[in-house]
C-alpha cells in the first residue's frame, strides 16, 4: 500500500508502493490511497517526493486478480479508470512537490503511469519497462494513454502498446523518458540524494515551476464518452481469464 515516511524534518517525503509477492502490482485500494497520498504532501510542508517501489521492483501494473470482479461492465470499468486509477494519477500530476522516481526491476502498466506522473526519473540498468496489455485484451484508458504518449514520447508507447513490447533500460533512457541510469542496487542510494538535494533548494520557485510547467504543457480535454463500451467484450474477456488460468489466450 503506498504511505508516507517523512525525513530530513519533514522535507522529504519518501512513498513506497508495496504489494508483497505481486512485485507491487497495483489494487484498487492502492489507487485511492495514492490519491490520499499525494493530496497529504500537496498541503503539508515536504519539498520532495521520492517514489519507490518495495523489495527490488517499481511496479508491475495492476493486479489481475481482481480484474474478473469490476472490468467486464462498462460502467464499473469507467469508474475504475477515470475515478480511481485517474484520480491517484491526477494527484500526482497536480502535486506541486517535485517527484523523483526511483525504479528497480519491473516498471509495466500502472507502473510506467506512475513513474510518467514524475520529474525525474532514475533507473537500475536492468530495470524494465512496459504495458503488455495486449496479451490481456484489452487497451490503455484514454486519459492514461495521453500521460505516457506526453512523458514517454510517441515511438515509445506504440510499441509498448501495438507490439506489448518489454523495453530495457537503456532504451528508455535513449529515447529520453528515464533521465538517469545507476547501476543495479544503487538505484534507491542516487535517487534519494538528487531528492536531498532538490529539498535544499527553495520550495517556492519548486512549486511555482511546476504550476508552471502544468501550464505550458495543458492541452484540450479529452472526450471519454464511450471510451469503456469495450469491457464486456470477448477478448477482454479472454485476456483476463488466460492470465488468470495461466495459458495463453486464445483471440
Amino acid at each position: 500500500m503506498p504511505d508516507i515516511e517523512l525525513q530530513g524534518e519533514g522535507r522529504l517525503a519518501i512513498v513506497t508502493i508495496e504489494n508483497a509477492g505481486k512485485f507491487n502490482a497495483m489494487k484498487r485500494a492502492m489507487w485511492r490511497r495514492l490519491r490520499a497520498v499525494f493530496e497529504e504532501i500537496q498541503q503539508g510542508a515536504a519539498r520532495c517526493v521520492l517514489l519507490r517501489g518495495a523489495d527490488g521492483h517499481f511496479c508491475a501494473g495492476g493486479d489481475i486478480a481482481e480484474y474478473p470482479s469490476f472490468r467486464f461492465a462498462e460502467a464499473s470499468l469507467r469508474e475504475f479508470h477515470e475515478d480511481e486509477v485517474w484520480g491517484g494519477l491526477h494527484a500526482m500530476l497536480e502535486c506541486d512537490v517535485p517527484i523523483v522516481a526511483a525504479i528497480e526491476g519491473n516498471c509495466m502498466g500502472a507502473g510506467v503511469e506512475m513513474a510518467c506522473c514524475c520529474d525525474i526519473r532514475i533507473a537500475a540498468q536492468d530495470a524494465r519497462f512496459g504495458a503488455p496489455i495486449a496479451k490481456l485484451g484489452f487497451p490503455m484508458a484514454p486519459r492514461e494513454m495521453q500521460l505516457v504518449q506526453r512523458a514517454a514520447g510517441d515511438a515509445v508507447v506504440r510499441e509498448m502498446l501495438l507490439a506489448a513490447a518489454v523495453l530495457p533500460a537503456a532504451r528508455v533512457h535513449a529515447l529520453g523518458f528515464v533521465q538517469r541510469l545507476a547501476p543495479a542496487g544503487e538505484v534507491q542510494q542516487a535517487a534519494q540524494e538528487l531528492a536531498e538535494r532538490i529539498a535544499a533548494f527553495a520550495p517556492q520557485a519548486a512549486r511555482l515551476n511546476k504550476r508552471t510547467l502544468r501550464e505550458v504543457a495543458a492541452a484540450q480535454a479529452l472526450d471519454t464518452n464511450g471510451a469503456y463500451a469495450w469491457a464486456a467484450s470477448a477478448e477482454h474477456r479472454e485476456g483476463i481469464q488466460a492470465f488468470l488460468q495461466k495459458r495463453t489466450p486464445q483471440f
